[in-house]
């Protein structure tokens, strides 16, 4: 079946249509024709991926690996092509879901055209196997197949390094197939990177993988086959240590090997320094969804008051860790869930928020609208539910500044941040 390519929608694929049903179809760009193989068919829409380009638009290039579409599947899209789709989705996106009408220009866009591949500190490898050798694999895009690759693009050097070592002993020490998980590592922009291995079977080796200088950590862990992939349920072995540090304007910032920590250090370097622009030297801030603190904490020397909240135990530890590293003071830290204790949000404190893709939950847009703080600092992953937790609290707050970050290179992803100052009263 051949298909016209109308746009590229939010969450990367082309849209077309075939009698009024719409399908999403990956490798396919706007204005292309294209023939289609499906993922899945739903009643009201399908999903495809393009096995052949009959017409192709002239931003396509060639993609550089063969398994593109299970890492970064906009490896086919030219630099210029994928600021202008990502600035034309993010305006589409504000628009429908949070009323903003963006005139007479797209957001800006922050970039770093040099540093497309190898930007990524953290990525999970899965494995496969063919005539008993096992390789890394990632999962087909809409599949559970799994395609071998060498190593991946759009990770660090460091990190490519590591796991093929770690892959190298799994095949030497004979690791069945359907023993492994799945294998995650981190670097931190500093050339140093740490490791874990998630097996299905409780097993003991007699020799394991050698570190060397800037591998800093290898951690073994049984994973039961009832949990996802890389969810430990126990510690099997250990060698050296399980975190990493990372400096965002000079401030050190330590994070484990299984919390969330930013994945592009550089780029979001630069979205906190725009947001520090929003904040006076002194002014109290509340971080919510605080992880580490990898925002706050750099903005916070002088300031009298910063708080942070996050609902994850470990990453709050290392916020606090990271809290005496940096002999900070006047700042706490709360571990509970944003919504159970809105009562810290007042009137006179910024608040900063970067929620999971969920957005916020009600009871914190609630608060918000109850004691209308004087300005909100949104950063997003997910720019639709930006969007409509910013047209919720519109009744209050207007957007004085937005900007787009293109923190993920030859991937769909765009994280926003939109900073909301609260109407006179």
């Amino acid at each position: 079946m051949s298909l016209l390519i109308e746009k590229i929608v939010f969450g990367g694929q082309g849209l077309a249509r075939n009698n009024g049903r719409a399908i999403f179809v990956w490798n396919a760009l706007p204005g292309e024709t294209v023939e289609i193989e499906y993922l899945n068919q739903k009643k009201d829409y399908a999903e495809a991926f393009a096995t052949k380009i009959i017409s192709a638009s002239s931003d396509r290039i060639s993609p550089i690996e063969p398994n593109f579409l299970s890492s970064s599947p906009w490896q086919i899209i030219s630099a210029n092509a994928e600021t202008k789709y990502k600035q034309q989705i993010a305006t589409e996106t504000y628009g429908r879901n949070g009323g903003l009408i963006l005139q007479n220009n797209l957001p800006e866009i922050v970039s770093d055209e040099a540093n497309f591949f190898g930007y990524r500190n953290k990525i999970e490898f899965s494995f496969c196997e063919k005539d008993g050798i096992i390789s890394l694999a990632f999962f087909g895009r809409g599949s559970r197949l799994r395609h071998p690759v060498p190593s991946s693009l759009l990770a660090e050097p460091i990190i490519n390094q590591v796991a093929n070592d770690i892959l190298n002993w799994i095949n030497k020490v004979k690791i069945p197939i359907r023993s492994l998980k799945s294998l995650v590592v981190r670097s931190n922009n500093a050339g140093e990177a740490i490791a874990a291995l998630f097996i299905k079977d409780k097993m003991i080796f007699t020799d394991y993988p050698e570190l060397f200088p800037h591998w800093l950590g290898f951690h073994l862990y049984y994973s039961t086959h009832k949990s996802p992939a890389s969810i430990p349920t126990e510690l099997l072995y250990s060698s050296g240590q399980n975190y990493l540090i990372a400096e965002i304007l000079g401030t050190k910032l330590k994070f484990g090997l299984l919390n969330f920590f930013q994945i592009n250090i550089p780029l979001f370097t630069q979205a906190v320094q725009d947001m520090a622009a929003f904040i006076g030297p002194t002014d109290p801030v509340i971080d919510f969804y605080a992880g580490v603190g990898a925002i706050s904490l750099p903005l916070a020397r002088n300031r009298t008051r910063t708080t942070l909240v996050e609902i994850i135990p470990e990453a709050i530890k290392y916020a606090q860790e990271n809290i005496m590293l940096n002999s900070l003071v006047n700042v706490e830290t709360h571990c509970v869930p944003a919504e159970k204790i809105t009562e810290l949000i007042d009137s006179e404190s910024i608040i900063i928020l970067d929620p999971p893709r969920t957005g916020l939950h009600n009871d914190v847009v609630a608060r918000l609208l109850a004691k209308h703080p004087p300005r909100i600092i949104y950063l997003a992953c997910d720019l639709s539910t930006q969007a409509r937790d910013i047209a919720k609290l519109s009744e209050i707050y207007k957007p004085i500044f937005i900007k787009l970050y293109n923190f993920f290179p030859r991937t769909p992803h765009i994280e926003g941040l939109v900073v909301l100052d609260a109407y006179a009263l």
